[in-house]
């Protein structure tokens, strides 16, 4: 059954013992639905831009939660910020966002080193692991135009990269559907609310993350071994 946003911090654990327990044997057994990811070839094109430095985009792929959580164990990348993106900073809140009705989509600002990761690497870990881009408003259980597939791109180079990225996998038949990934130069990015920061780590036998996100960690040390980083930076740890 469909979860909603509400209902998603009502899964609690209530403690590490039995329960803790029998959802990671349920975790360890279950056909899950991360398994889905796939490893894809990377893009054809070398780089988004000349620029130099620390670059950033915003990704848009579901619950941030898992997002961030995929992001932060990812070498190279300096910072990964749940927050939202595609509406007015003026509605940017958690109860505002969670109706559909603002523009926003839940999404992670990832700051990255080029000389460590590229551009098109971080959207090849984005197309495989960190979220299905072929369901058009929802991720998993998470329904709604706030759970849309979207790269809010800084500049030109991101976007055509981005872009042709797309038109590569499609064309490669990579996925059984057409990708619905849309592409928007970032406008605004609101970071969210301090509880949904570092949300994985913090609750790691939350079923909601057990069941959605941390397979999301497995695949991307599975699929990128190369690209993994063990220990997660974190937003609690600063820039």
């Amino acid at each position: 059954m469909a979860l909603s946003t509400r209902n998603r911090l009502g899964y609690a654990a209530p403690s590490l013992g039995v329960v803790a327990a029998t959802v990671l044997a349920l975790y360890a057994q279950s056909p899950r639905a991360a398994e889905s990811a796939v490893k894809i070839p990377a893009p054809t094109e070398a780089s988004a831009s000349n620029a130099t430095g620390l670059q950033k985009v915003v990704l848009a792929g579901g619950c941030f939660w898992g997002v961030q959580g995929v992001f932060q164990h990812m070498k190279g990348v300096t910072s990964a910020v749940s927050g939202y993106a595609g509406g007015s900073p003026e509605q940017a809140n958690y109860t505002a966002v969670s109706t559909g009705r603002t523009g926003h989509a839940e999404s992670v600002e990832v700051t990255f080193d080029p000389q460590v990761v590229s551009y098109g690497q971080i959207l090849q870990v984005f197309f495989s692991v960190a979220h299905e881009p072929t369901q058009l408003d929802r991720q998993g259980p998470d329904v709604g135009p706030q759970y849309r597939s979207e790269i809010f791109v800084q500049d030109e180079g991101q976007a055509a990269l981005a872009k042709s990225y797309i038109a590569q996998l499609d064309k490669a038949g990579v996925f059984r559907q057409k990708i619905v990934t849309k592409i928007e130069p970032l406008k605004t990015f609101s970071a969210a609310e301090g509880y949904h920061q570092d949300y994985l780590v913090h609750h790691p036998y939350q079923p909601y993350i057990v069941f959605n996100d941390l397979p999301k960690i497995d695949n991307l040390k599975r699929l990128f071994p190369k690209l993994y980083r063990a220990t997660p930076k974190l937003v609690a740890d600063g820039a």
